[in-house]
């Protein structure tokens, strides 16, 4: 009787101690796969993050790249502009002259060149002024010189005074003329694309080499001296003879 009651005893508790332990594996395996499943969830979510932070970053960075572009763009349109003598405006203005398409940038801006406007060939002075009639006759284009007409114009200046370029070019060497009244005229031609003009009765700083719009180029010789009452200029005039007067 009492080797039985120890049997069952004893396999009560090999039958709990079993039953125990499995339990606590069963825990054990279901609290890893969970560790497992939030461990991959995490992963897998710190992946879609990080691939969402590269396209966000290539998004922001291709946009950057343009901007530079245009704004190159825009300098470069800007300048051309400039140095053809216009401004870049907007088309709600009046241009007193022509728009030249092309040349600023792209939008509601154009570039707006004045109809043959040189800049002030005299320094000091805010227009450019024609010679009027004095005892050794006119400045204006074709007015009479002896038996000849004169084809040029003079620009009123002071003797010394600082010469400006009329526009952006070349300097292209010296040049010289002799009136009907017996004065002479030395100076320098400049060249453009488009014109072609010779500066006389000057003393140029250079006579080759680009120049640009309104640097000076030399200073105005003294006619006082030679020629008492004469009002002192610049002769300003055209390679092929026309009139420049409609550039001043």
């Amino acid at each position: 009787m009492g080797n039985q009651i120890k049997i069952f005893w004893t396999a009560a508790l090999l039958f709990c101690y079993v039953h125990i332990t499995l339990s606590l594996q069963v825990e054990k395996g279901a609290d890893f796969g969970s560790l497992i499943i939030r461990n991959n969830s995490g992963v897998e979510t710190k992946s879609s993050r990080t691939t969402a932070d590269h396209t966000r970053q290539r998004t922001e960075e291709a946009p950057k790249k343009k901007k530079v572009t245009k704004t190159k763009n825009k300098l470069l349109s800007g300048a051309s502009c400039s140095a053809l003598g216009g401004i870049c405006q907007s088309t709600r203005f009046i241009c007193q002259g022509r728009y030249l398409n092309e040349k600023c940038p792209r939008g509601k801006s154009q570039c707006c060149v004045p109809d043959g406007a040189w800049s002030v060939l005299c320094s000091g002075h805010y227009n450019n002024r024609i010679r009027a009639c004095d005892v050794y006759g006119c400045g204006a284009f074709n007015s009479r010189r002896g038996t000849k007409l004169h084809k040029a114009v003079d620009v009123v200046c002071d003797d010394f005074g600082i010469i400006q370029a009329p526009f952006s070019g070349v300097l292209s060497g010296p040049v010289s003329h002799t009136d009907p009244t017996g004065i002479q005229y030395d100076g320098v031609k400049l060249v453009s694309r488009v014109r072609c003009v010779k500066l006389l009765n000057l003393r140029p700083y250079q006579y080759m080499g680009p120049v640009t719009r309104g640097r000076p180029v030399g200073y105005v010789l003294p006619l006082q001296e030679r020629f008492s009452g004469i009002t002192s200029h610049l002769r300003l005039q055209m390679c092929d003879g026309s009139d420049p007067t409609a550039f001043l």
